[in-house]
């Protein structure tokens, strides 16, 4: 059934438009992964093509910011009905908490990402607990960083993996928006020997 509430306050929605802003480039093509009926995409910021993959129709039909959407279900079937290399950048908004295979969709969307592109990843406290994943809902927010930061690195061929609490100046008392963001590429060696220490 269409579930047409947002899952977070206006201060982090805010917040989510912000990185988009910040970190997609201009007029670059865009999967919402997860979609629904809002992608929280920033007014002004010029894309190329935004085309959401979630499993209701009538949400994202009624989703102002998507130019086309598909209808797919990762948990059932994780693999991405897309080419490789097809989009500038993949966005999970409220959503990773749901994913039941998340390594096996991560290797995905890194395949369908263009070498050097981003995926950015936010979620916030807020969850339906019945369809939450255990492990999410078994730790908090700085577990659910690192957890989001495992599903990466166990899907491999991701660079300058980072995460953290998006919107410090405004939560609390506002929603806190975490993020994990990462590039498609691996790290580039130094050649100035070992950075340990």
């Amino acid at each position: 059934m269409p579930r047409k509430v947002v899952h977070i306050d206006d201060g982090a929605i805010a917040t989510v438009g912000r990185l988009f802003r910040d970190f997609i480039p201009a007029y670059s093509d865009v999967l919402d992964l997860m979609s629904s009926w809002r992608s929280h995409w920033p007014d002004g910021h010029p894309k190329r093509w935004l085309l959401g993959l979630g499993m209701n129709a009538e949400e994202m039909a009624d989703n102002p910011d998507l130019n086309e959407y598909v209808i797919h279900d990762v948990n059932s079937d994780p693999v991405l009905p897309f080419d490789d290399e097809k989009f500038d950048a993949v966005v999970i908004t409220v959503s990773v908490q749901y994913l039941t295979s998340p390594v096996a969709t991560f290797r995905e969307v890194n395949r369908i990402l263009k070498d050097g592109g981003i995926l950015i990843v936010t979620f916030s406290n807020r969850m339906f607990p019945t369809k939450a994943v255990r492990i999410w809902r078994s730790v908090g927010d700085k577990g659910h960083i690192d957890l989001v930061v495992s599903y990466l690195e166990f899907a491999g061929n991701f660079r300058n993996v980072k995460g953290g609490l998006a919107n410090p100046d405004e939560s609390p008392p506002g929603d806190p928006l975490l993020v994990v963001m990462a590039n498609k590429g691996q790290e580039e060696e130094s050649s100035g020997g070992s950075a340990a220490g």
